[in-house]
This record gives C-alpha cells, structure tokens and sequence, in this order.
C-alpha cells in the first residue's frame, strides 16, 4: 500500500530572559545600569545604539539628547550612538499612523541597524508598543532595550512581552511578542508627568491587585490620598509591587504569549479599549481601564461571582486615587438601544479567536474566568456606575 502522508514532529523550546531594573538618574555619569543592560552578554566588544524618544519626553527633559550623549562619551567604549536621538510623538496617536512604523523602519535602514545593534525606546506606553514593533519588525527582529517613562509603562506594558500599533478601528490589532533584552525603570521621569498621566497608569496597578495580590489592593486603599497627591515614594512602591505581579504573571502563568483564550492581565479591559476608540482616545489608557475595571467589578457582584462590599471598595478605591468609574461614552446606543460599548466583548473574543474568556471577581486578589456576558445585565451595571459619577 503506498503511503500518502508522514509526519515529523518539529519540537523545541526557546528560553527569554531580561533584567528589569529600577533606578534613578538613568543617564548619570555614574549609573552604569543602561552599559550592563546592553553589554551583559557580549562585554567584549562595542555595541551600537539608536535612540527612538517620545516627543513630549523629549520636551519635557530638554537636556534628554546631550545627557544621553555625555553618558555615551563615559562609556565610549562599550557604546556606540549611531546618532542624534529620532523624536517621534507620543500618545495613542502614534500608535495610529502606520506611516510612523515605515518611517522608523527606514531610518533603522539608513542608520545600518541590524541585529547586533540595540534600539533604545524612551517614552510612554504608546511609543515602547509602536517601538517595539518597529524594531520586531526589522530584520526579523532588533534588540530592544526600554527606558519607560509613565507609571503604566513601568508598572505594566513596558516590563510585559508585547508590541503593537492600532489598525482597522482596532486596538493592537497589529501586533508581535518580543521580550525586551531589558528594561531600565527611571522613577525621576515620573516627577514631570501631568497630574492625570500620573493618575491613569495607576489603574493597571488597582487591575493586578485585585487579581493577583489582595493585600497590594489594600495597601493601595490604604494609600489612596498620598498616590493621588503623587507622593513619589509611594507611587515608586506601586511601580516596583505592579511590574513584580506582572513579571511573575508572564513567567509562571503558563500562556506568556497568549496561544490560549484567557487573558487575566486585561481584566476590566474589554470596555476599556472600546472606550478608547470610542472617544477616539479622549479617554487616557489607565482612566478607560479604571471604567472597565469598576464596570466589571460591579457585575461580578451583580452575578454573585463576589460581594457587593468589594465592588463598592474597588469603586471607592478608584475615585479616591483620581481615577474615574464613569465616562459619557458609556451612554451612546445603537439605533435597537443596546450600549455600542457592548461591541468591545465580541472584538477582545475575536482578537484573540477561541470562546469569549473574560476574568472577573471572585474576591480581592483572586479572579475567575467567565464565558458568557448577561447583556441586560451588563447594561443594568452601566446605568448603576452612572449614578456613582464619572469623575472624583
């Protein structure tokens, strides 16, 4: 009998590993932490580094280019700037505009980047993710060091594995995982951010807590009116307890690149990014989490999954850290009446494919996944957060 098929079975695994550190005054003469991040595993020999730097950052910190000049100048002979740092904006808008990525990948090309070299990102959220894929993107992947400069980025997205810019109306909907080869968290960036950056990437912290760590969301209440007057040693401490949760979540949750249904690091996100590209980013990332996350608090104690004590202490936590639990996006409807937020459920289940897979409450600091969402009751949940108020 002749035979049709074989099969060999292709099988191996690839390790990832990058230090994060947290640090002050990155580009000090004397903090040798950003030479030991790009040299630690090759210290023989120069390394070329390119600068990508989030416009905002850049006009916050005038001196940011001749600092990271200078700092190149003391370790000549391990680094190497390929040139002046590129400025791109900041914000989700970079994120829009796929003619930034092209722009970027071409310069790598003029600039001689390759796989040897390292790009260095400086900037929020929005600049690492479009960054990143920039570089993922070249030569099948450029290494990458981050500089994060927000309190999301360095509680959350920026010590994480993704990258990714917005296309078709769609958060991340291009996208690639790619581990940093390190991320250097800067806490001095984090004294020039407005009051309401500073605020929004707090909400990933308050998501962590209440999945992950119960005892961090009570610290968190506990510290409500010193993280909203922006003491640094406490938002310092929320930075260091929110990117140990989500490095331990990657490393040990057993899906780091998401191959399956569940996302519990996105909790309170679907609303979230719905919210964003329903106020056509009007909404900060951290305030649309914090609405998600509220929303989806109040409706697991509406489902029974926890109690209505723990919704009420997440919402109270929220409004007294700055952050709002309501937005006027949530009362736009489709011609039937139905919430148009709604939608965002059916666009996170299709970004990843599979069965709808949600994470909800089932008590401080411990989630459980749900496969299916009672619309009405959903809804019933919206107008409820409405008689809360949307902002503190």
């Amino acid at each position: 009998m002749t035979q049709l098929s074989s099969v060999h079975r292709q099988i191996f695994k690839v390790s990832f590993e990058y230090p994060v550190y947290f640090t002050r005054d990155v580009f000090s003469l004397d903090n040798p932490a950003l030479c030991e991040a790009v040299t630690a595993r090759e210290p023989a020999r120069r390394h070329y580094l390119t600068a990508v730097v989030d416009a905002g950052l850049a006009a916050a910190w005038p001196g940011l280019s001749a600092s990271l000049a200078a700092y190149a100048r003391r370790y000549s002979d391990r680094l190497i700037l390929t040139g002046d740092p590129i400025h791109v904006s900041g914000g989700e808008e970079v994120k829009n505009d796929p003619a930034i990525v092209r722009d970027l990948q071409a310069r790598f090309d003029v600039l001689g980047v390759d796989r040897h070299s390292f790009v260095l990102l400086l900037g929020g959220g929005a600049v690492l993710d479009m960054g990143g894929y920039a570089a993922a993107t070249a030569h099948r992947g450029i290494r990458v060091i981050r500089i994060p400069t927000t309190v999301l980025a360095q509680n959350d997205s920026g010590v994480g594995v993704k990258n990714g810019i917005n296309a078709f109306g769609k958060k991340n909907f291009l996208g690639s995982f790619a581990p940093p080869h390190a991320v250097l968290n800067d806490s001095c960036f984090l004294t020039t951010l407005a009051r309401r950056d500073l605020l929004a990437g707090m909400a990933e912290a308050v998501k962590v807590a209440l999945i992950r760590d119960a005892e961090f969301f009570a610290w968190l209440g506990a510290q409500a009116q010193a993280l909203a007057a922006g003491a640094m040693n406490e938002v310092e401490a929320l930075v260091r307890r929110s990117a140990a949760l989500h490095l331990a979540h990657i490393a040990t949750g057993g899906d780091p690149f998401e191959s399956g249904s569940a996302r519990p690091l996105d909790f309170g996100h679907w609303a979230a990014h719905k919210l964003e590209s329903m106020t056509e980013h009007r909404l900060r990332h951290g305030e649309a989490v914090a609405i998600g996350i509220a929303l989806d608090a109040l409706y697991s104690a509406e489902s029974g999954y926890c109690d209505s004590a723990l919704a009420q202490a997440v919402m109270d936590t929220l409004k007294r850290i700055g952050l709002p639990i309501y937005d006027r996006a949530l009362e736009t409807v489709s011609a039937s009446g139905r919430p148009v937020v709604l939608d965002g459920l059916t666009e996170f289940q299709q970004h990843l494919g599979g069965e709808l897979t949600l994470t909800l409450l089932a008590e401080a600091g411990r989630g459980i996944e749900v496969h299916q969402i009672d619309e009405a009751r959903m809804t019933r949940c919206i107008r409820a957060l409405g008689a809360q108020g949307s902002w503190p």
